[in-house]
């Protein structure tokens, strides 16, 4: 029988930092109020716009979700992702082409833009004006549905649906306003969403303690769904090198592998966890999230990785790390080969996914038959 698991809510709060979170709630509060009122006026589009966000900051799992309904419309839509394109080196609208990178469009942006090379992807700050930068796109190059990374908190837009992330570990109705806690604002607004999905389950077996499952089913139209990460095959971060060899994670535990690990993660220890069931000897260099590594970063790497002593061993990084990393000019050619990242795709649990599909493919459908009767 499946074990079952049960959210731990415990949650560090800086008691030190309640009164600053207390006048950034204020100014929260305010803005809201002021787009509530609609004194601030937020702008609807001719097209669906699906927002995928958070309440809090650090990882929930926004890209691999936003991936997943890249998968899911692109069969059928013209798809645009905006981001903000949170640490990349250029200002403005900037639209992918061949010659984008991680430094001009975000590491996030620019991952989506290689795996799914036939959408648009895009990155602004400003997400109204992307958009309608998107929308004035010519011809077949205008997209049919845009996906907005990370724009809960962007107002300025009116999303024709919005989807709500929360960690499972980590609920949002279990934390405080910044700079206490973790939340981007109060709790309850989680109303403004209409879909809420709690992520990275450990096995898709956990279940909501009643208090909280009691706090987000207070709206019952409300469809609350579930997810959990699946880590695939290893994949090179050089492919180009001849030498590479073809590596699964069965082969790492069943040739006892020693491995580095290298993340610029918010959270990286689902993945640290998952790897320890692949091999006896694990080291971790753990950077912070988004981290733009330097010269002296990458010295330091190949120096922990020549200085473990099996000859059978492999660099491993996380997918968004890795394009951050293979532009990176200082790598030496000689630990290329040694260098793989992990992908990793969500997973609905409990049969959950044939009603979010039903959901999200009603919403594209319906926003493009009322437009027509319009």
């Amino acid at each position: 029988m499946a074990e079952k698991y049960v959210m731990n809510n415990t949650v560090r709060i800086n008691k030190i930092l309640l009164p600053l979170a207390w006048f950034y709630g204020i100014a929260v509060a305010l803005r809201n109020y002021l787009f509530d009122k609609e004194i601030f006026r937020s702008e609807t589009f001719s097209v669906p716009v699906i927002c995928i966000g958070n309440l809090i900051v650090g990882g929930t799992g926004k890209t691999p979700h936003t991936e997943y309904l890249i998968r899911l419309l692109s069969k059928k839509y013209k798809i645009a992702v905006l981001s903000r394109g949170y640490k990349r080196k250029t200002q403005g609208f900037v639209l992918a082409d061949k010659n984008a990178s991680a430094l001009a469009l975000g590491d996030e942006p620019f991952q989506m833009f290689r795996k799914f090379p036939e959408i648009i992807v895009a990155t602004d700050s400003n997400r109204r004006r992307g958009i309608n930068n998107l929308l004035a796109l010519s011809g077949d190059r205008r997209p049919e549905v845009i996906l907005l990374d990370d724009a809960f908190q962007h107002r300025w837009v009116n999303p024709s649906l919005s989807i709500l992330l929360s960690d499972w570990k980590r609920t949002f109705y279990n934390d405080y306003l910044l700079p206490a806690g973790r939340l981007r604002e109060p709790a309850k607004n989680y109303r403004r969403a209409d879909i809420i999905i709690f992520t990275k389950c450990p096995d898709c077996h956990c279940t909501l303690d009643p208090d909280t499952l009691g706090q987000v089913a207070e709206l019952p139209e409300l469809p609350v769904f579930h997810t959990t990460f699946e880590y695939k095959e290893l994949l090179p971060v050089f492919p180009a090198f001849d030498s590479i060899e073809k590596k699964s994670l069965e082969r790492l535990k069943k040739e006892d592998y020693s491995v580095l690990l290298v993340t610029g993660l918010a959270n990286p220890s689902d993945l640290i966890r998952y790897l320890k069931q692949y091999t006896n000897n694990l080291h971790s260099i753990v950077f912070p999230d988004h981290h733009n590594f330097s010269r002296r970063d990458i010295v330091r790497i190949e120096k922990s990785f020549k200085s473990i002593k099996n000859s059978r061993k492999i660099l491993i990084t996380s997918e968004k790390d890795a394009v951050r990393i293979m532009s990176h000019s200082a790598i030496q050619d000689e630990i290329k080969n040694f260098m793989y990242y992990i992908p990793v795709e969500v997973v609905f649990c409990r049969e959950q996914e044939k009603l979010f599909i039903q959901k999200i493919e009603n919403h594209v459908e319906n926003f493009a038959r009322n437009r027509i009767m319009a």
